[in-house]
C-alpha cells in the first residue's frame, strides 16, 4: 500500500512525532510511505530524510495555488491512501486527494477546538472539508466531542483512534540523593500554561526542599516563563533544557510527569511518560481526563489552579506507595491502549475500509 502523510510542517510537535513514528512503523510492516509538508521541512522531517524518507515541502503559498499543487502531486504519485493530519493539511489537500482518484482520503484532528472557538474555521472544515473524507479520526473521546458538535458535521464519518506512540526505554541516569523531580515535556506555549506549573512548584517547594523541575522544549514563551521562575526564586529548582531529539534520559532521571494546560487532546509526552510508568500531575483538562479515568495513575487539579496542583504535588511526593501503585496502572493503560502498534492497527483498517463518502 502506498500512503502519503499530509502535513503542515515537521517541526518538533505531538502531532509531527505521531506522523514520524507511524510513517516507520509503516514502512517496517512493507509499505510505501512518503510525507508531503506545506509550510517547511522541520527538524522531524530533516530526520525521516535521513532515514530515506521522501519528504516533499511544497512552500507556502495562496490557498487555490496550494490545493492544485496537491491535486499534481497526487496524480503523480498515485497513493492508495491520503492521511492528512489537522485542519489546515486537510483544507488544503483532501479534495486534491479525491480528484486524484485516491482511494481512501482521512483526517485526524490532533488536538481539541482551542479557544476562543473559531465558528467560520470549525464550517470550513466540517463542511468543504469532509465532503471529500472517508473518515475523520479524534484521537480521544473529547475530540470527537468536539468535531461531532462542529455546525453541519457529518457525525457518521467521526471515529476515534486513540494516539499511540512507542514506548521509552530506560537509560541509567545519575540522581542527587533526595531529588524530587518533575517533568515537563511540550512547546513552550500560552496553551501549555507552564506559568501556573512554575508557580505550583514555588509552592510545593516549602515542603518539599529537594523538588525539581526539568522542562524539556521550546517555543515562543521561553524568556517570559524563566523571569518568572526567577521573579519566584524557584530559577535553582528549574531547569529549561530547549528541545531535544532524544528524551529518554529525561523521562528516565523522572519521579513524576506534570502539565497544566489549559486546552490539550491527548498529549504524545504523557503516554511516553506513561510507558515508562511515570505517575502524573495534570490540569482537568480535554483527553488528559480521559487518560486519567482510564488509568487511575495520576492526579488532577482544575486549570490555572497553582495551589491545587502543588498540593497534588506534595502528596506524591510524600506517598511512595501511591507513586508505586499509580505507576503499575500507567504501565498497563499504556500497553493495553496507547501502543504504537495498537493505533496503526486502527487507522490500517480504516485504510481499507471506505464506505463514508458524501
Amino acid at each position: 500500500m502506498k500512503i502519503v502523510h499530509v502535513v503542515y510542517n515537521m517541526e518538533m510537535g505531538g502531532a509531527e512525532m505521531l506522523v514520524a513514528q507511524l510513517c516507520r512503523m509503516q514502512r517496517g510492516n512493507g509499505h510505501q510511505v512518503e510525507v508531503c509538508a506545506y509550510d517547511k521541512l522541520g527538524a522531524l522531517g530533516a530526520v525521516l530524510r535521513e532515514e530515506g524518507f521522501t519528504v516533499h515541502v511544497l512552500g507556502e503559498a495562496p490557498v487555490p495555488r496550494t490545493m492544485l499543487r496537491y491535486l499534481k502531486l497526487f496524480r503523480r504519485l498515485r497513493p492508495d491512501v491520503v492521511h492528512c493530519h489537522n485542519p489546515a493539511p486537510t483544507l488544503q489537500a483532501a479534495m486534491g486527494a479525491r480528484l486524484a482518484g485516491v482511494e481512501c482520503v482521512l483526517a485526524t484532528r490532533h488536538s481539541l477546538v482551542s479557544p476562543p472557538y473559531d465558528r467560520a474555521g470549525e464550517i470550513k472544515f466540517s463542511t468543504w472539508s469532509w465532503l471529500w473524507l472517508d473518515w475523520v479520526a479524534g484521537i480521544c473521546e473529547v475530540t470527537c466531542e468536539n468535531l461531532r458538535a462542529a455546525p453541519l458535521a457529518r457525525r457518521e464519518k467521526v471515529v476515534r483512534v486513540y494516539n499511540g506512540t512507542s514506548a521509552i526505554n530506560r537509560v541509567p541516569v545519575e540522581r542527587v540523593a533526595d531529588e524530587f523531580r518533575l517533568l515537563f515535556v511540550g512547546r513552550l506555549a500560552k496553551i501549555k500554561d507552564l506559568g501556573t506549573l512554575i508557580r505550583a512548584v514555588a509552592l510545593a517547594a516549602e515542603r518539599v526542599p529537594r523538588l525539581r523541575l526539568d522542562v524539556v522544549g521550546d517555543g515562543p514563551v521561553r524568556g517570559e516563563l524563566e523571569a518568572l521562575a526567577r521573579e519566584l526564586g524557584a530559577a535553582e529548582r528549574i531547569r529549561f533544557h530547549g528541545q531535544q531529539m532524544e528524551t529518554a534520559r529525561f523521562f528516565s532521571g523522572a519521579d513524576v510527569f506534570a502539565m497544566s494546560s489549559v486546552s490539550e487532546g491527548l498529549p504524545m509526552s504523557l503516554l511516553q511518560a506513561m510507558s515508562l510508568g511515570l505517575p502524573a500531575v495534570l490540569t482537568d483538562v480535554g483527553g488528559m481526563r480521559e487518560v486519567m479515568d482510564l488509568s487511575r495513575s495520576g492526579l488532577l487539579a482544575p486549570v490555572g489552579d497553582a495551589a491545587a496542583l502543588a498540593e497534588a504535588i506534595v502528596r506524591l511526593a510524600d506517598d511512595e506507595a501511591l507513586r508505586a501503585e499509580f505507576s503499575r496502572r500507567a504501565v498497563a493503560t499504556y500497553q493495553a491502549e496507547f501502543t504504537l502498534e495498537r493505533m496503526d492497527a486502527e487507522y490500517m483498517r480504516l485504510y481499507r475500509t471506505v464506505g463514508n463518502r458524501a
